[in-house]
Order: C-alpha cells, then structure tokens, then sequence
C-alpha cells in the first residue's frame, strides 16, 4: 500500500473517495467540501422509475457527478476510463499502481467480500480507491470502513464489471494534475447557487422542495391506494433508500450542514453559520420521518407512524428546505458572493 495515501473513513463513498484522492495529490480538502462544491445535495422522486419494484427516491446528485463536479470547479484534472474486457481493465489498474498512482474505481457492493453479508446488495455504484497490490490481491482504501482493506483480484475484477443497473463497466479514475494555487470561494460560491436553483427554482414537480411536496402527497395517499398492506413495503422502501443507500436524506444533510460551516470561512461570511444550524435540524426532521416510519413498519407505531403524520413531516421539511435555500440563494446572488462561475 503507498503508505503516503491519506485513509480516512467518511459518510459517502464517493464524496470520502475524491477528498482522499485530492490531498493525496496536494489539494487536502474535507468530504463535507468536496460534497457541497460537487453539488452533492438534491433530492427527486421518480414514481414512474422502478428500483426492485419500487419507486426511485434520492437525496444526492447522480452517482460520479459530485466528483467530476468538484474536480471542474476546482480546476483538478481526472482522467476516467471504462473498459469492455475485464481482462484489459485490471491491466490498466496494474499499471497505474506500478507508477504508484492511486486509482479510483466504481464497483458493485454486492461482489465486495470485505463487506459483511447483510450490508451486500446489488449496487453498482461504490466507489473506492486501490492504492496498491500485494500478490494476488489488492489493498484498498475504501472510505466506508476505518482502516484499509484487502481483496482478491478475481472478487475485484467481479466488483468492477458487475452487470445491471449503473453497471461500472470496469470505471477506473485518476489523478493527472492539479494547479498550483486554488482558490475555492469561486468554486464554492458557484456550488451553492447551483443546489439552491435545482432546489427552489427547476420547475419539474418531482424534482427539488416541489419533488419533497410531491412525496408527501404520495405518502398520504398510499394507504387509500395500494391499502394499508401494500402501503407498508412502499414506506420500508422509502425509508430504505433514505437511510441505508449512501448516507440517506437526514446524513447527507448533516454533510451540507458540515460544508456551509467550512463555506462560512471560506467565504468570510457568518451568516452560512446560521443557515448550517437550520440545514442539520431538517436534517434531525428527516430523522424523524425514518424512525416514525419503521417503527410503523414493524406494527410498533404509537401514532406517530400513521400515513398522515409521516407526510406532516415530510411537508414540513419540504417548506424549511425552501425557506433554507431561498435564503442562501438570496445570500451569494447579492454582494461579495456573487461572482462564483
């Protein structure tokens, strides 16, 4: 392993992996920073796309956008390949590591063995870092867990070239170059007039605070709908997507939370301080929801887990998050701020 490469445990693979990578090579940068400038938080609602029969829900940006982002505004160079033969594709890996570069690579969970059992499912969009090789297997520097983790080449060859949705196609990414002086308020300033448009303005119901509105409709209404039986696999769903798919609605939250702190010192303005108090209490809302809702899944609801309730919460996050974003938009539109590409 190049023991050089900074490890270090994260909340989202692919916001911990960059942050990684970047001081790495120079640039030392949190995950909460690297998040916030990729444009990490969003949310949609997409009933008419199915995920194991149920609707889509997510809470960041689309899987590697929050890399390629980030790396964009802050003027990083990355070099991305997939490949078609896996054959080909572990080449390349090698070759990188024998120049003791570190390599990123998106992989299906599902094929990592170092994952325990009940935390493997079909996801193909985990990213991580494999920073050296050591006979037949691979160290890697996966920011889900606390220290450094070995794997085979043939499970990591399986990993890479996992088929189905968001299949990797053996994705690596590196590295080639970075400036010799950043700036980062222009990249942070750009990051936050970009998620307060895509959250309060985009005029698509299912996207954005009118996409959290739409949920909550959706979850009022399943009950009447689907019945109170076929409601509750919907609500576990929904919840599952929120809390156990990369960092969920509330911890992705906490991480934007985290990057308008940094974002205030950056920007030498301490007005984002308040708004990132406000950010980490929707964040607890957001919580709520969760634990009220599995408790309504498991038959332990104490009222608090009837439908109705649950899209009370949801609408109440829905009008902070505008309130919250209308406020920051308004913050770095005007003054010294404005001037983020």
């Amino acid at each position: 392993m190049n023991p050089a490469f900074p490890h270090r445990q994260s909340a989202h693979c692919e916001s911990g992996v960059a942050a990684n990578l970047f001081t790495f090579h120079g640039v030392p940068v949190s995950e909460a920073m690297v998040f916030g400038i990729g444009g990490g938080l969003f949310f949609a609602h997409f009933p008419f796309l199915r995920i194991n029969g149920f609707p889509l829900t997510t809470f960041r940006a689309a899987p590697g956008r929050i890399l390629r982002r980030a790396a964009k505004r802050l003027g990083i160079d990355i070099r991305f390949r997939t490949f078609r033969d896996a054959d080909e594709g572990m080449a390349e890996l090698d070759r990188n590591l024998e120049k003791s570069t570190p390599v990123g690579a998106q992989t299906g969970v599902y094929w990592l063995p170092y994952f325990p059992p009940a935390l493997r499912f079909h996801f193909n969009a985990h990213n991580l870092v494999v920073v050296g090789k050591e006979g037949d297997s691979y160290r890697i520097s996966d920011p889900v867990f606390p220290e450094p983790v070995s794997c085979r080449a043939d499970d990591l060859a399986r990993a890479r070239f996992a088929r189905g949705k968001l299949a990797p196609r053996g994705k690596i990414y590196f590295v080639r170059n970075v400036p010799a002086k950043i700036d980062p308020a222009p990249a942070v300033t750009a990051a936050i007039r970009e998620v307060c448009f895509l959250m309060t303005r985009l005029p698509i119901p299912l996207i954005g605070v009118r996409g959290i509105r739409y949920l909550a409709g959706q979850v009022a209404s399943w009950p009447s709908r689907l019945g109170r039986q076929g409601a509750l696999p919907h609500l576990a769903n929904l919840i599952r997507m929120q809390e156990e798919i990369g960092t969920g609605g509330g911890g992705f939250r906490f991480i934007y939370a985290a990057f308008l702190q940094e974002a205030a010192a950056v920007l030498e303005d301490d007005r984002l301080l308040g708004i990132s108090r406000e950010m980490t209490a929707i964040g607890d809302r957001w919580r709520d929801f969760a634990a009220a809702g599995a408790s309504r899944c498991k038959g332990r609801d104490d009222g608090n887990g009837d439908f109705e309730s649950l899209a009370r919460i949801v609408r109440e996050c829905a009008d902070r998050e505008h309130a919250l974003f209308r406020e920051l938009g308004s913050l770095v539109r005007g003054g010294r701020h404005a001037g983020g590409k």
